[in-house]
């Protein structure tokens, strides 16, 4: 049985090589800091449901006690997440920092 041959990607081409690296490595920053800033969008809206949901039960309005601790879970839940994702990039970068050259 013949053994066929690891060939390499044609489709993909460094950012440095490519025409107009500069502008492409720009445009992966800015879609990056975008990804990261609905990130925090998200993260702020769940936090401010729970929060509003919490004011909604205390005020002695009709809100179900589920939906409440569902809200406050979520918002928890996410907040663990963004931590988790923060210590995962600051570890990267320390890594990085390590690194000799």
């Amino acid at each position: 049985m013949p053994i066929q041959p690891i060939l390499p990607i044609s489709g993909l081409s460094p950012l440095e090589s490519a025409a107009g690296g500069q502008s492409q490595r720009a445009a992966v920053i800015d879609s990056f800091g975008q990804i990261l800033g609905e990130a925090i969008n998200n993260l702020n809206q769940k936090d401010a449901a729970a929060n509003d949901a919490i004011a909604r039960l205390a005020a002695g309005e009709d809100v179900e006690l589920h939906q409440v601790m569902m809200a406050v879970q979520e918002a928890d839940i996410s907040m663990q997440l963004a931590l988790q994702v923060r210590n995962k990039i600051v570890d990267a970068y320390q890594e990085i920092m390590r690194m000799q050259v």
